[in-house]
């Protein structure tokens, strides 16, 4: 199990992989910290096919998000709105914060 530097929501930019999906940014929607995956919402599409159950009567196939590796993904800060690397800050009311690297600016607080 690793630590993963994004969490759910953060806004990321696809850094490497395939040629369509480079340089595209999205929301993460779910974060897999044992496999080290996140699913970024509309990026890495899937089509698979599916048969007709009780769920899905028609059949036919479906469109789904596949996990990029985590170390593939780099936040943008919202201040700066550039991708940026995390650091962590203890602000001056004591409180914890995941910060932006060039600007400061902060990204969340704990």
């Amino acid at each position: 199990m690793s630590k993963v530097h994004v969490k759910k929501g953060d806004t990321v930019v696809v850094l490497s992989g395939k040629e369509g999906l480079r340089g595209e940014t999205g929301k993460v929607k779910a974060v897999m910290p044992k496999e080290g995956m996140v699913v970024v919402e509309g990026l890495n599409l899937i089509k698979r096919a599916v048969r007709p159950n009780p769920r899905n009567p028609q059949g036919g196939f479906i469109e789904s998000e596949a996990p990029i590796h985590a170390s593939k993904v780099m936040p943008i800060c919202p201040s700066c709105e550039k991708p940026t690397r995390i650091r962590k800050k203890v602000l001056p009311d004591g409180t914890k914060a995941r910060v932006c690297a060039k600007c400061d600016g902060v990204l969340d607080t704990k």
